[in-house]
């Protein structure tokens, strides 16, 4: 199902059509500040699992990211967030990045990885942060299957018809945009870049 949302102005009855897919365990692509995501309901095994299949990887190595609304939505999922790194989240978010915390005792243990980490997304977008805020806690969320054509990650149409009969919603937001978020690792008390993408990151670690 290939379902428009403005990108703007969210109409409330089609995230409450997304939002409902994702509480009955669908999995949905949507769009963010970066490029267009993967996601399901992060209590859902069954979601979790099949996403792992359509990937073509082992659910239990796979890394995977939550989609938060918020900074208190950080506090829930991070736990021993310190000052200087609480600071830093609240300059960059919402922005096109991913920091790497120690996960709390509320993340999943089936998302957990073995380093007992989790990484936090709050993105620049007003499709997906309002489907999370009506979920009521994060989505989620992983990369599409990327095979080097940048034309099906960034056109919603061309994902529609590649991952149509594999998901059940392909949320057309406009088009996606080329650059990952920047993965930034807050686990050691000085943040480390792990990969460079979207954002002005060179002003977040200095």
């Amino acid at each position: 199902m290939l379902l428009h949302i403005h990108p703007e102005d969210p109409q409330p009855r089609n995230i409450k059509t997304v939002v409902e897919c994702l509480l009955d365990g669908g999995v949905i692509i949507y769009p963010t500040d970066t490029i267009y995501g993967m996601g399901c309901n992060i209590f859902n095994a069954d979601a979790i699992a099949r996403i792992a299949r359509i990937k073509g990887m082992d659910a239990k190595k796979a890394q995977f990211s939550f989609i938060c609304s918020d900074l208190s939505h950080i506090s829930d999922y991070a736990r021993s967030v310190d000052t200087p790194v609480f600071r830093m989240l609240k300059a960059a978010l919402p922005g096109p990045y991913t920091f790497i915390l120690q996960a709390s005792k509320q993340v999943p243990k089936q998302l957990k990885t073995k380093k007992d980490t989790v990484g936090i997304r709050v993105p620049d977008n007003k499709i997906c942060l309002e489907i999370v805020k009506q979920l009521g806690h994060p989505l989620m969320s992983t990369s599409l299957p990327m095979d080097g054509d940048v034309e099906y990650y960034t056109d919603p149409e061309l994902m529609q018809e590649q991952f149509g009969n594999l998901v059940d919603i392909v949320i057309d937001g406009g088009p996606g945009h080329i650059l990952s978020s920047t993965v930034i690792d807050c686990t050691q008390g000085v943040p480390v870049l792990v990969r460079a993408g979207a954002g002005e990151w060179e002003k977040l670690i200095g």
